[in-house]
């Protein structure tokens, strides 16, 4: 273990998952039944909400996404750009994997199984719109969920932290020429305005917010104080990503009891990109000579996405009902498993990752 990796290792170990995000899985599982019996009894009330629109923006949904990703973007400290120099191959690597590789390899499976080998068990008539949440899916790396992982799998929290918030920097002017391009190479047509409203709303704005915020509250009464507000906030931005979830399958629940294949159908691409964007990540930061503790959080962040933004986004372009919405939030569905595995993959393979013929060099 190197010296880097020496100092973060107790901590980590001693991490521990929130109750709540450990079981996302079957909260969404409740989510589905739920949504799809309320949209059953209650189609009118659905279908009020999704009348509430401002600009092709659904205001509920916008309310509740705020209130998912501002608490998230709470926790993010732009200050710590300037560590990004410490661990440049680490940081290098990831952001190949995030930006160049992640959304075109999603694109590509998508293509390949949605539009190819699944085709003839998907509604014809939303088989583009499945390969549309797909790539919106991949199109931004995580913010939140990321620290989980990285403390896990004994990460170097100065790397996550620098790694999170040079992301969420460029995805803020990367995010919509990405998705218009890899929708224009699906033949997709683009809704610019829309997409570039998304963006103000779902990303612009809400960076603005949680960093003022983050100031104000530092200035108030620092970190302790930031912490306890964070603490207070968590079950809010849960509870803002069941309502949302709730109203999708409200909406839903009609397809999906007419083919309830379509989730494991969409679940096959992403769990796909996920183990061979980490994996790529992970061999490229070995072959560099990363630490363990910067290569770690390097395979998760370059594998995991930023679902509430995907959401938010494909019912802002495509509709509450669209496949876009479906296919984003089976992103959420196997987002806590898929991740634990890999979580347990980079720990078990420490050994084999750190016998090198030296002892590798920091990041």
């Amino acid at each position: 273990m190197s010296a880097q990796c020496e100092t973060t290792a107790n901590p980590a170990a001693s991490a521990k998952m929130g109750f709540f995000e450990r079981y996302l899985t079957v909260w969404v599982f409740f989510c589905i039944l739920a949504g799809i019996a309320l949209g059953s009894l209650l189609p009118e009330s659905f279908q009020l909400i999704g009348r509430l629109e401002l600009a092709q923006v659904n205001l509920p949904v916008a309310l509740l996404i705020w209130l998912m990703i501002i608490p998230m973007l709470l926790k993010i400290d732009f200050s710590a750009l300037h560590q990004v120099r410490e661990h440049w191959k680490g940081i290098g690597v990831t952001l190949f994997v995030n930006w160049a590789v992640k959304p075109f390899s999603m694109a590509l499976l998508a293509w390949i199984f949605i539009r190819g080998l699944f085709a003839p068990w998907l509604p014809a008539e939303q088989i583009d719109s499945y390969i549309a949440g797909l790539i919106l899916l991949a199109a931004a790396p995580c913010t939140a969920m990321v620290f989980v992982w990285s403390h896990l799998s004994g990460g170097e929290p100065h790397f996550t932290l620098s790694q999170v918030a040079l992301n969420d920097t460029i995805m803020i002017v990367a995010f919509a020429p990405l998705v218009g391009l890899l929708l224009g190479l699906s033949a997709i047509i683009v809704p610019w305005d829309t997409l570039f409203l998304s963006v103000v709303l779902y990303i612009v704005i809400p960076v603005a917010l949680a960093q003022g915020w983050r100031r104000y509250v530092l200035h108030r009464g620092g970190e302790s104080a930031l912490q306890r507000t964070l603490k207070r906030l968590h079950p809010v931005s849960l509870s803002a990503l069941l309502a949302t979830l709730l109203l999708l399958f409200g909406f839903q629940g009609e397809q999906i009891l007419k083919q309830p294949l379509i989730i494991a159908l969409l679940a096959v691409p992403i769990l796909i990109q996920v183990y061979f964007n980490s994996g790529l990540a992970y061999l490229l930061n070995r072959e560099l000579g990363v630490a363990h503790c910067v290569a770690g959080p390097s395979a998760l962040i370059g594998a995991s996405n930023f679902f509430e933004l995907a959401v938010a986004t494909a019912i802002a372009l495509f509709g509450f009902d669209s496949g876009a919405a479906l296919a984003t939030v089976v992103g959420v569905l196997i987002e806590v498993p898929v991740m634990l595995s890999v979580v347990r993959i980079v720990n078990r393979s420490k050994g084999w990752y750190e016998r090198r013929g030296t002892e590798m060099a920091p990041a």
